[in-house]
C-alpha cells in the first residue's frame, strides 16, 4: 500500500478535482458546491460504505470507498481554495492523531487488550477534547 503508485494516483485525484473547481474551464456544478451543499452526499457516502458492507459486496465496497474519498478531498479543496488548509493538512493531522492516539504502538505505553487500547484511546480523546474546548474559549468561541 505505501507504494508510489499510491502517492501518484493520490496527487491524480488531487488534480482532478482542482481542474473541476477552476472557474474559467471546470465544472459549472462542482464550482457552485460548498462545505454545506455537499454534506448531504458525504453522509450519503458514508451510509452506502455501511450498506456494501452489510451486503458483504467488496467490489461495492470499494466504488463507495472511492465515493467517500471523493467527499474528503472536495471538501480538502473547498478549504484550500478559502485558504484554510489543504488535503495534505488533512492527512498529517490524521497521521498525528493516530500515532498520539496509539502510545502502546508508537511510545512506551503498554495495551495488550482490544479493552485496554479502548480505555487509552478514549482517555486521550477525553484530553485532546478538553485540550480543544480550552484553546477555542481562549480565541473567544463560546461553545456552551
Amino acid at each position: 500500500m505505501s507504494s508510489p503508485k499510491v502517492g501518484k494516483d493520490i496527487q491524480n485525484l488531487i488534480a482532478i478535482m482542482a481542474a473541476l473547481r477552476t472557474p474559467q474551464t471546470g465544472c459549472p456544478w462542482d464550482l457552485e458546491q460548498s462545505f454545506e451543499t455537499i454534506a448531504p452526499y458525504t453522509i450519503e457516502e458514508a451510509y452506502e460504505v455501511i450498506d456494501a458492507i452489510e451486503r458483504g459486496d467488496m467490489v461495492d465496497l470499494k466504488d463507495e470507498l472511492g465515493d467517500l474519498l471523493l467527499q474528503v478531498v472536495f471538501h480538502a479543496r473547498i478549504a484550500e481554495e478559502a485558504k484554510l488548509f489543504a488535503f495534505p493538512d488533512v492527512v498529517e493531522a490524521i497521521t498525528k492523531k493516530l500515532i498520539r492516539r496509539h502510545p502502546h504502538v508508537f511510545g512506551e505505553q503498554n495495551a495488550h487488550s482490544p479493552q485496554q487500547v479502548k480505555t487509552l484511546w478514549d482517555a486521550i480523546k477525553a484530553e485532546e477534547k478538553a485540550e480543544r474546548r480550552a484553546e477555542r474559549k481562549a480565541a473567544g468561541y463560546d461553545d456552551s
